[in-house]
């Protein structure tokens, strides 16, 4: 998967069509003023075979723990964008420096149960950059081809029972790790985006 048709993708303006955890048969989803808004950033690395730069959270944490992740979190109020958000994020998280991500642009929101609106950030970095998680956030970081995640014949649908019903959710396929939830979603709309582009 070249760079090239991210870029692409990106340079051309988007009206966003929000996904979320209710696309897949769930009930309506909250209006987005009722969610906190948040981002992420989904760092691809410029090299022949662009990489996808990925957390697993640490196991104590009181939200999503254990689980894949990107960077990112909630807005600040002093944030004064999402893109800065993401930024700033990244820069607790994993020691990333804003100054050597080439900011490419901002995909479709993501409505998540957990209470928030998260925006993926799309950017591009520099390969080998001498990153590292923060032990009290971050317990490991790893890079999936970008090629691998984005493709359809990597991404599953399954289900759980979660609080009495049965919640489904995308999995993207992975021998190592479990990309699952939030992060597959953003991952699979982003994939339709690029699909969808002529």
């Amino acid at each position: 998967m070249p760079l090239d048709r991210v870029r692409a993708l990106l340079a051309q303006p988007i009206t966003p069509r929000p996904h979320g955890d209710w696309d897949l048969g769930r009930e309506a989803p909250p209006a987005a003023a009722a969610l906190s808004p948040a981002a992420v950033l989904m760092a691809i690395s410029d090299e022949a075979q662009p990489q996808l730069l990925f957390t697993r959270r640490t196991a104590h944490l009181k939200r999503h723990a254990g689980q894949v992740a990107f960077p990112g979190g909630r807005r600040d109020a002093d944030d004064p964008s999402l893109i800065a958000t993401a930024l700033r994020e990244a820069a607790e998280e994993v020691a990333m420096p804003a100054d050597a991500v080439e900011v490419l642009g901002t995909l479709d929101p993501y409505r998540t149960g957990t209470g928030f609106i998260v925006t993926p950030v799309v950017g591009v970095v520099p390969p080998g950059l001498p990153l590292r998680g923060d032990p009290a956030e971050v317990d490991t970081l790893f890079h999936v081809p970008l090629a691998h995640v984005i493709d359809p014949a990597n991404h599953v649908q399954e289900s759980a029972m979660w609080q009495g019903r049965e919640r489904r959710y995308w999995t993207i396929r992975h021998p190592d790790f479990h990309i699952w939830g939030a992060t597959a979603g953003m991952i699979v709309a982003f994939s339709q985006r690029l699909a969808d582009l002529r």
